[in-house]
């Protein structure tokens, strides 16, 4: 029986390359993820720790927690506590390291790099053994800065040029004074660092006199463990926490780990999709095979072979395909996993130098998905046809299934159906994440009834093609009989391609209802002209509010001034703003109250007010982080969003209890409104800030555009794998239709139905299959579009659901053009054949 499965398979390997192909697809997908993943999170994992080389112990200020109506703080690491840390026993030196945002402008004045990794730091004297200089010398005073070697060959400068450089302030304009290398991720990552002297540093980033770290290297033969024991000694334990490099190394090795862990499965559901979808192709394609093979099995079984005999022949073909597959795959996914890092240098993202990384679990991953998801596909082909007894076999009285198992067969897809549309519905009344379990859980099952209810349901919709597929003749008639001759199969073939366009349908109507959505909170709720913020999400100085105020047009401002505080024992934040000017800057909807903010006087948003019990009117005390308290009043409660919500008060009540106050956001209105001419004399006014976004609604309209459009190409990218397995198997069982129909086409031939006739009714057949998944698809998509949007509308209010008519006509022309594409070579390969030969066959 192993010879028999050995012969099977090299006398049929043009019918199993399309099966080899689809498993290899998958398998390919999934090992070139590990592969890409794993070398990537090394290499950063090598490059962070050797930013950790020159600290065998760092110090850093231990934050200490909010307790009962105090607001928490973190201490600071002052100049003393850098020279206790340099004189203990076992140090050799100790390193205060400061560090803060800072933005550099390319030559052309865009903001350098990536805005959240735009850091800036000091340079510790003459030479400073983390950052080893290439050319220059270190920098003096505020008119000198070093930049590292990644940033500097990006933007072309070199020592002796001016650079514009924004920290916290007005754009500076100091002069590099030499070049250096560095290990630091962020710089390996695509963003930038800039250093400067320290007093120079700490007076930027508005910490003088005190450090955000110390960073303390050991004597020759002093341990880490040892040194971090005589520093907690003379250290104050209650202010300070140290920790040694090699923790450092490791839990940044962990949280790297831990990112690329989300990545690596994100990639991996798009390779499952993949795979799941290649799982109907094998199945289908085996079922063929097997039911062409059934007078051959028969006669194993006359002669005496057992049932399991038969079923492990049928198993040995799906191990060897599989294997291939398997091997095949391994060496395509390589190949991606090296196309993917090349693709991210080349989209300009930093990847870190490090050797390609092909692990042992890898290897056994790829060989086991191909050879379990093929032998599984195989698996129930192989037990049907052993369960046919030898004479029906050979009678053919088999062909044809029986009303008890197609009874069976829908019941069971309308029990799935049915318990999974009852579980999305049920999912859409839950609020937020709670119900994102069972939708999953619900989908999966409507998927799964769908499937095994395909083949009743091409039946109906096939025939609605009927009157269009009278066009074509007799070649159309023929089209719409052969799709529906064998629902099964054309079932397992349409629900391949009916998955993949599930998915892209339901992303899509979830993309562009939250785009409207997101769209109309901004329009709806800000009546500001633009709204100013730092470029990384950091904080603004309160400069920035002043200078704005003081543009001729400029009609009105506010910031949006966060601060910590404490509310009956717990951390509530507060959001300081212009209590005169936020009235005509927004248009929140007031539910109860007046929206009036100003002395004492707050509003509130609805979801903190159900939290504490308030309505208008009420009172309650409010513990600022200078310790003192106040009384407060609510005017008003007010309907939050995404963009505002929470506590807003008069920044005049705010300020007096902040040390050091600052601006998350400024709205500001003008007098001619958001034009190019108005946005200029902003940016003008601040410098022409490469720190700084001056946003029109319209801007952060194209900013949400801009960023759902690159998550759907991603989106689309990573499902084409699936849709390109499901063209394999469109491709795969016209091929074996083809060769299985060989008798009648030939018979057509004979009595008149020319080369042409031919082709076209293969063509509208597989036009028809898919057009049949892609009707399926775009229905579901939409059923699980509009589901999420349910449950995303529990937390936004704006939500409203959207259908992209367009981009649904384009996929279901996508779905007709893979129709055409994939009958291209079995309709030309069913025209040429003879028709005397075709007619011999068996």
């Amino acid at each position: 029986m192993f010879r028999t499965a050995l012969r099977n398979v090299f006398a049929h390997k043009a019918r199993l390359l399309m099966t080899v192909l689809a498993v290899m697809l998958g398998v390919a997908f999934v090992s070139g993820t590990l592969v890409f993943t794993n070398t990537i999170s090394r290499a950063y994992q090598n490059s962070s720790a050797k930013g950790f080389d020159h600290v065998d112990v760092a110090v850093r200020a231990d934050y200490q927690e909010s307790r009962g109506n105090t607001v928490g703080k973190t201490p600071e690491l002052t100049q003393a506590i850098l020279d206790r840390s340099a004189e203990v026993p076992g140090a050799a030196s100790a390193i205060g390291v400061v560090k803060g945002f800072t933005a550099i402008a390319d030559k052309d004045g865009d903001l350098l790099g990536d805005g959240w990794q735009s850091e800036g730091g000091n340079y510790s004297g003459t030479e400073d053994p983390r950052y080893p200089l290439v050319s220059g010398h270190a920098p003096h005073g505020a008119n000198e800065v070093l930049l590292d070697s990644k940033s500097a060959e990006r933007a072309g400068y070199k020592v002796g040029d001016t650079v514009r450089i924004s920290v916290d302030g007005p754009v500076l304009t100091p002069t590099v004074t030499g070049i250096f290398t560095t290990d630091d991720g962020n710089v390996a990552a695509g963003g930038s660092l800039a250093l400067f002297d320290t007093a120079t540093a700490q007076r930027l980033f508005d910490k003088p006199g005190v450090y955000d770290e110390i960073d303390v290297a050991a004597k020759s033969g002093i341990t880490q463990a040892a040194l971090k024991a005589e520093l907690d000694k003379a250290l104050p334990g209650k202010l300070v926490e140290t920790t040694t490099g090699k923790e450092l190394a490791d839990d940044q090795a962990e949280l790297i780990s831990s990112q690329m862990g989300s990545f690596r499965q994100m990639l991996l559901v798009f390779a499952g999709i993949a795979l799941f979808v290649g799982t109907f192709i094998i199945a289908n394609t085996f079922t063929m095979l097997v039911a062409q093979r059934t007078k051959e099995l028969a006669l194993l079984r006359a002669v005496g072979a057992s049932r399991r005999q038969v079923t492990r022949s049928v198993l040995v073909e799906a191990f060897v395909v599989g294997t291939v597959a398997g091997v095949t795959g391994l060496v395509a996914g390589i190949g991606i996993g090296v196309g993917l890092k090349s693709l991210m240098g080349s989209l300009g993202a930093t990847v870190p130098d490090g050797p390609l990384i092909i692990s042992g679990g890898t290897v056994a991953t790829a060989l086991a998905v191909g050879i379990l998801i093929t032998m599984l596909a195989a698996w129930l082909p192989g037990r049907r046809a052993a369960k046919i007894p030898p004479v029906a076999a050979m009678s053919s009285v088999h062909a044809r299934a029986t009303t008890k198992s197609l009874v069976l067969r829908n019941t069971l897809g309308a029990l799935f159906a049915g318990a999974g549309v009852a579980v999305v519905l049920a999912a859409t009344t839950m609020n937020g994440s709670d119900g994102q379990a069972p939708m999953g859980i619900g989908a999966v099952l409507l998927i799964i009834g769908v499937f095994i209810l395909t083949p009743l349901l091409s039946r109906p919709l096939i025939a609605a093609a009927a009157p269009v597929l009278r066009v074509f003749g007799t070649a159309g008639k023929l089209a719409r009989q052969n799709s529906v001759r064998n629902p099964r199969r054309t079932a397992a073939t349409a629900s391949a391609l009916m998955i993949g366009l599930t998915l892209i349908t339901g992303m899509t109507v979830m993309a562009g209802s939250l785009q409207k959505s997101i769209d109309k909170m901004a329009t709806a709720a800000v009546k500001a002209d633009y709204v100013v913020s730092m470029a990384n999400g950091n904080e603004l100085s309160p400069d920035v509010e002043q200078r704005l105020k003081r543009v001729g047009d400029v009609t009105a401002t506010t910031p949006l001034r966060n601060a910590a505080s404490r509310i009956d024992g717990e951390t509530e934040y507060l959001t300081g703003v212009n209590g005169s000017a936020i009235g005509k800057l927004t248009d929140l909807e007031v539910d109860n109250g007046t929206f009036k903010v100003g002395g004492t006087e707050v509003v509130v948003d609805a979801d903190t007010a159900e939290h504490y019990g308030w309505r208008a009117g009420s009172d309650f005390t409010v513990h600022y982080e200078d310790g003192k308290a106040q009384r407060l009043t609510v005017a008003g409660v007010y309907e939050g969003n995404e963009l505002i919500r929470g506590i807003l008060l008069d920044t005049a009540a705010l300020a007096p209890h902040q040390s050091d106050p600052a601006d998350m956001k400024v709205m500001v209105k003008t007098s001619d409104g958001a034009s190019a001419a108005t946005k200029d004399r902003l940016a003008k006014a601040l410098g022409t800030n490469p720190a700084i976004k001056i946003q029109s609604k319209q801007d952060v309209s194209d900013d949400i555009a801009q960023m759902f459009t690159l998550i759907l190409n991603m989106v689309y990218g990573l499902l084409a794998m699936a849709v390109l397995v499901a063209v394999l198997g469109v491709i795969n069982t016209l091929a074996m239709s083809v060769f299985e129909r060989s008798q009648e086409i030939g018979m057509l031939r004979a009595i008149g139905l020319d080369r042409k006739g031919v082709k076209r009714m293969v063509r509208l057949e597989s036009l028809v299959i898919s057009l049949f998944g892609g009707v399926l698809g775009i229905g579901l998509g939409v059923f699980f579009g509009w589901a999420a949007g349910e449950l995303l509308g529990t937390k936004m209010a704006t939500y409203e659901l959207v259908l992209p008519w367009g981009r649904m006509a384009l996929f279901l022309l996508g779905a007709a053009f893979v129709g055409v594409l994939a009958a291209l070579w079995p309709a030309r390969r069913a025209a040429r054949l003879n028709m005397l030969s075709a007619i011999k066959a068996e």
